[in-house]
Parts: C-alpha cells; structure tokens; sequence
C-alpha cells in the first residue's frame, strides 16, 4: 500500500498555481458542503508510535505537504523509527536540509519543475530552477539512486517543449521519469470558454507531437518513462486490468491527515466526506468516483474518472469539465493509434515489456 502523509500544509514557495487558492474558495464544492473539519492542525500531530503499528514494512510512506521538508526534524524522527519504504513530494528547494543517509533510503522522489528555467522560474519564482537542479546533481553526485520523477504544472499548452527539455535532465542522468498535471490558470470566477478552448485545441497539439516523438524513439528501442503514457498504454494492451482511478486514490493510495486520520487523497487533509478511517482503526472503506457521466463514457475503464478532488471540488465551469474531458480523450485516442505499431515492436524484440513498466499509485498523475 501506498501512503502519503501530510507533514505540514506550510511551504516556503507561493506558486502561481498552488491548490491553497481553491480551498479559500466558498463555492467550490468544498466547504460546508463536504463538511470541512475546521479542527485538523496545520502541522503533523500524528503519533510515531501509532503511525509505527499502522505502516508495514511492505507499505511506502510518502512525505507530503505544503512542503514536507519544512519539517526535516519530523521526517527524520519518522524515519529513524519506521521500517518501510519511503517517498517524498517536494519542491526541490530544501533537499540539502535532509542528510545523505535519509535521502538514499527515499526510493520515489517527486520534484515539482515545471520544464525549462524561463516557465519554471514564472510559475514557481526567481531562481527556483538553479537551486533545484543544482540539488539533484549534487545528489547524483553523492550516490543517490533512487527514481526522480518529475512533476510538470501546466499554465501554458506548450507541453511538448517542456518535456523535450526535461527529457535533456533525463539524458543527462539528472532524473528519470516525467508526469503532468494541467492547470492552465482558470477557476469558476475567471473561467473563459474562449481562452481555454484555445488553450486545449494547442494543448492536444502538443500531446500528437509528443506521442509521435515517444512512439518514434520506441522504434528504436527506447522507452521514456512518461507517467501518462505508460499507465494508458499499460491499460490499453490488458498489462493493467483495473478500472480504477489509475492514481490508486481511495483504494491502494490513501492519506494520513495532520490528525491521524485516513483520508482518499493528499489534497484533501480536513474534508471529512473523504476520510477512510484512522491509523488506529485502519481502513474501514475505498472511496472512487461516482458520477454518471464518468460512468457511460466510453474512456473510464482507462481514466477511472481522472480525479476525485477534480469531480467533486467542481473548480471549473461544467464547460471547463468538458473541455477537460476532450484532452482525456484525445490522449487516450492518441496512444491507442499507436499501440498495433508498439505491439510489433514487442513481439520483435526491438523493446520488451518491462521497458513500459512502472511503479502505480505513489504519486505520478496517469491522467493530467
């Protein structure tokens, strides 16, 4: 099982994006409406002792924030007293806080770069690029050699140039894997259908060229691990049967709050309408998306509904929703095209199976 917990909600950024700007919304589904617990702390009370019963050794415990790392002495603590795997989400801006020997038993490092300098320095502030990238080589340098996967927020469509600059760190050795999210900087009170249809028509540009450019490299025997691409691909050819959400929230992912309590997902600390139990009574129930239009579209055995806190908080307009779905769809639509050509390139020889596994349910967005 995969868990994330929820150090702190404090951060040392203020990104352009960050989700704090949704939950200081009043009519965004959340709320009043989700029952919102006005009494979780702000920082991490959870108990050591009872978080060391709870975890097995088999499980994976995320450290999640705001910024986890603005609470080192907390990960250490936690660390020097579990015995399992572990994994981080961070910003990439305080990795020297945490001593080499913590850091090299973190096997599942997520680092928010939005792509090059020019769009992660605007989305995340000044200089944010430098010291992040200087932190990864410095750890490549000291040994580290678990996986860095790279986690993208997209304010602008121009996907395919950002992830051509991140596969550059790739070739470099500096991290491994990429995955995205897509924001593009419109809630319900600035939505415009003109500026996000816009938005969407070159975002699916962008997806062709780099699904052309993926599938091109696999010809010859290369596979770049991209989250979105090898989780549909994965889903499509039968290797990965579930139905599920593909991010495993509700069911092989959950969350341990600031309180102790169990919740479907690391965005969502205090809405009780998504607590699963606690870590002294365990799991008492799996939470999935339950909608009727997910539930008769013809992409959710592969997208699974594409998020909870998306199909529930209802940020955007129901245009917005649709318009989101179009991107699903065509990125679906676009590896599906591509999977007889892949299937040949298996059963040649020219790339194997394992080349397109991947690790599920740690933090990795299947569907952006």
């Amino acid at each position: 099982m995969q868990y994330h917990i929820i150090l702190t909600e404090r951060c040392n950024l203020k990104c352009k994006y960050c989700y704090e700007k949704s939950m200081q919304e009043f009519d965004n589904g959340l709320g009043e409406k989700w029952d919102y617990d006005e009494d979780t702390p702000f920082d991490s009370e959870v108990s050591i002792d009872k978080l060391k019963k709870f975890i097995k050794p088999e499980d994976r415990l995320i450290f999640y924030g705001g910024e986890p790392l603005v609470m080192v002495e907390k990960i250490k603590e936690i660390m020097d007293n579990l015995d399992c795997k572990f994994g981080i989400q961070t910003n990439g801006i305080l990795l020297k806080r945490l001593p080499i020997e913590y850091i090299k038993r973190i096997d599942k490092m997520l680092v928010s770069i939005d792509g090059d300098s020019e769009r992660t320095n605007f989305n995340r502030g000044k200089g944010v690029y430098e010291i992040v990238i200087k932190n990864l080589k410095e750890l490549c340098s000291r040994g580290y050699s678990g996986e860095v996967v790279v986690r993208m927020t997209l304010l602008f469509p121009d996907l395919f140039k950002q992830v051509k600059h991140l596969i550059s760190l790739i070739e470099e050795e500096i991290i491994n894997s990429i995955h995205w999210q897509i924001d593009a900087g419109f809630y319900k009170f600035d939505f415009d259908k003109e500026k996000f249809s816009e938005f969407v028509k070159e975002y699916n540009k962008n997806i062709s060229q780099l699904v052309n450019w993926w599938t091109n490299e696999i010809r010859n025997g290369k596979v770049y691990l991209i989250y979105p691409f090898l989780g549909i691909f994965n889903r499509i050819i039968g290797w990965d049967k579930e139905t599920k959400l593909p991010c495993g929230s509700g069911y092989e992912n959950f969350t341990v709050t600031t309180s102790g309590k169990i919740s479907s997902c690391p965005i969502m600390n205090s809405v009780k309408k998504f607590y699963c139990g606690d870590i002294e009574k365990g799991i008492e129930k799996e939470i999935h998306v339950q909608d009727d239009e997910c539930e008769k579209c013809l992409n959710f055995k592969i997208c699974g509904g594409r998020c909870l806190y998306w199909r529930n908080a209802k940020l955007w307009s129901p245009e917005g929703d649709k318009l989101i779905c179009e991107t699903i769809g065509y990125l679906i639509n676009s590896i599906k095209e591509k999977v007889p050509e892949i299937e040949n390139l298996l059963k040649k020889g020219i790339v194997k199976k394992e080349q397109f596994e991947y690790e599920k349910y740690f933090g990795p967005e299947i569907i952006p």
